[in-house]
Parts: structure tokens; C-alpha cells; sequence
């Protein structure tokens, strides 16, 4: 699985990497999540706000920091989808 946080390295992107991580430690997973803090690579992946949450190439959720039980349930339908 390969998870990146689009955002310019703001609070909220922070935020946004945190409840992922903490997402991804309660379903047992424990990828590299990487950071995309380039604006014409955020825009490469037609983020138009941010933060996003990108997993596997695909932005699943943009412009807002979600509790972590909100992001486990994204992965999961996107793990299943």
C-alpha cells in the first residue's frame, strides 16, 4: 500500500499524517507514508485543496483532517474496493 499526504507541510498536514498513522497502526499495517509538499506535483494528482490523503495513486479525501476512525474506514473500503 502507498500512502502519501499532499500539503505544503502545514499543521493540518501534520495533523493529516498522524491520524493516518495512528488509522494504520489500529488495522496492523505499518507502510512509509510519504510527503508531496510540491505544488505542480500536489496538482499532478488533481488535489485541488489540501491536505489529501492519497493511497495507492488515488486521492481518497481532501481539504479536511478527519479522526483517525473516519481514515480507517476509508482504507478499509479502499483495501476492499
Amino acid at each position: 500500500m502507498d500512502i502519501k499526504i499532499l500539503g505544503s507541510g502545514c499543521r493540518n498536514c501534520e495533523n493529516l499524517e498522524t491520524n493516518t498513522t495512528s488509522a494504520l497502526e489500529q488495522l496492523g499495517i505499518n507502510p512509509t507514508i510519504d510527503h508531496v509538499t510540491n505544488e505542480i506535483d500536489i496538482l499532478a494528482y488533481g488535489a485541488m485543496t489540501t491536505p489529501a490523503l492519497v493511497i495507492d495513486n488515488e486521492v481518497v479525501l481532501a481539504g479536511r483532517v478527519p479522526p483517525p476512525d473516519q481514515i480507517r474506514q476509508i482504507i478499509t473500503a479502499h483495501r476492499t474496493a
